[in-house]
């Protein structure tokens, strides 16, 4: 009986260790986060750092969150999981676990703990990492395709490009209507042979409402900071308060400005915002942190 039963168990540890190494390898990436929770700094104690080393010893492809993504990766996000290395109670050791999570931030994977009982953080965390590591090196993994996340590449970017040409129509329905505006107030403002020039101030009352209605972008000197959304980043400051939402683009670095007729992209070293001012196309720098 117990044999039996012991069998059973063990067929049931088999099916599930098999079905989480199918779906592990179903992703192409690993995004790793630039400070975990239970630190206080970027990198603490080149925890992060670490972290990305082993996940590129253990077959995965593993990049810092925020930096220069690979093409297929900007266009399909779903294609890497999420990970994540949280810190467990102990009294007289260090425990880790790592979590890996998919775009939709569900749980695909997570780790045995790791655990130190040293007592130097540095250390503990390394090794308590490296221990929480095995599991991940008993996946075996390897990259293989699916079809149900590789279709999505697709998807979003056909919904890209829907967006991008909608913006581009409505920045150019814009851009006729300003200089319809344009027009409507040079004819009111221009002086008529006989008009007494007591129709001057109407002339001034027009132009007023018509720039009231314009949507105006002011430019932004201080840091701003990009935190992730679902179709791009939004664009906060110090406060936090948020400034500019934007969207993705299929171009590398270009970005479209939510409610408002501009574009955001990286010219050198530098990001600019691009919009019009009447019919003058102005630019100016932003300072972003992805």
């Amino acid at each position: 009986m117990k044999t039996k039963f012991f069998s059973i168990i063990l067929t049931c540890f088999v099916i599930s260790s098999v079905f989480s190494q199918s779906s592990i390898n179903s992703y192409k990436y690993i995004i790793v986060p630039e400070r975990f929770d239970f630190l206080k700094e970027k990198d603490q104690y080149q925890i992060n750092s670490l972290t990305q080393f082993l996940f590129n010893k253990y077959g995965f492809e593993a990049v810092i969150q925020g930096s220069d993504y690979p093409e297929d990766l900007i266009g399909n996000r779903c294609l890497a999981l999420n990970s994540d290395v949280t810190k467990e109670s102990g009294v007289f050791k260090t425990k880790l676990k790592i979590e890996l999570r998919d775009c939709n931030d569900k749980i695909v994977f997570t780790s045995k703990i790791g655990e130190s009982r040293e007592k130097e953080f540095k250390v503990a965390y390394n090794l308590a990492i490296r221990d929480a590591f095995r599991s991940i090196e008993a996946l075996n993994y390897k990259y293989e395709p699916n079809e149900n996340i590789t279709s999505l590449n697709t998807t979003s970017k056909s919904q890209a490009n829907a967006e991008v040409s909608e913006e581009i129509k409505q920045l150019k329905k814009e851009i006729q209507n300003l200089k319809k505006e344009k027009e409507v107030v040079n004819e009111v403002t221009k002086p008529k042979v006989g008009t007494p020039k007591v129709a001057k101030p109407k002339a001034k009352t027009v132009v007023q409402s018509k720039v009231s209605e314009t949507p105006v972008i002011q430019g932004v000197s201080n840091v701003l900071y990009a935190q992730a959304i679902g179709n791009g980043f939004q664009l906060v400051d110090s406060s936090p308060k948020v400034i500019y939402r934007i969207k993705h683009t299929n171009l590398k670095d270009v970005f479209l400005v939510e409610g408002n007729s501009a574009v955001i992209y990286k010219k050198g070293n530098d990001w600019v915002i691009e919009y019009y001012s009447g019919n003058t196309l102005e630019q100016e720098t932003l300072n972003i942190k992805f």
